[in-house]
């Protein structure tokens, strides 16, 4: 039995195209990167394929497990450092390469999840070691109709930030990082 598919019911009925100035980035753990927030991803995912063997040829099969590539996010550097510094302490306190304290005093006193109950029971473990972090995608009107919603985010590398006395130009200092996560969910909210 075919069915036929009338060409007007394929047409598209959105005819906006995505801008890529239009989004707004949070994560719980930076609150200062938010606002500095200049470029950001939605990361690309893949699912390596399987071979079945046979006699003859090889043939690929569907693969099993997803494999998500980095979010990456740059960001202007303000006056202070404040928001270099909070993603700079993050890494530090995880990495804790002076003594122990310094992942003690990170998870106790730092590190902010974002969850609703701060109690220290809470923030023991490791979860104060991850983040959720949304993406959302806005309308030419700024108003959301995307949230990529990255669940257990951490910063596995950070910039260099670069000084220069010979430059011409008064240019913002930027820096750029990159994070790993446990998945990520896009949702429709419109």
């Amino acid at each position: 039995m075919v069915t036929s598919t009338s060409p007007l019911s394929r047409q598209p009925t959105k005819l906006d195209y995505a801008n890529p100035t239009q989004f707004r980035f949070i994560i719980n753990q930076l609150p200062k990167v938010e606002y500095f927030t200049t470029s950001c991803n939605i990361p690309g995912i893949s699912v390596p394929n399987t071979l079945m063997s046979t006699p003859f040829v090889d043939i690929p099969v569907v693969g099993e497990k997803p494999e998500f590539e980095d979010f990456t996010l740059s960001f202007i550097v303000d006056e202070y450092l404040e928001n270099y510094l909070s993603m700079h302490n993050w890494i530090m306190g995880y990495g804790f390469p002076e003594n122990k304290q310094q992942f003690k005093t990170f998870r106790d006193e730092t590190a902010d999840t974002g969850a609703l109950n701060t109690t220290q029971e809470s923030r023991t473990g490791d979860r104060s070691l991850y983040s959720d972090a949304t993406l959302t995608i806005l309308s030419n009107k700024n108003n959301p109709i995307v949230e990529i919603r990255f669940k257990d985010m951490f910063p596995i590398s950070l910039d260099a930030l670069e000084f220069d006395q010979s430059a011409t130009d008064s240019i913002n200092l930027s820096a750029s990082a990159t994070f790993k996560y446990q998945q990520f969910k896009i949702i429709s909210i419109v």
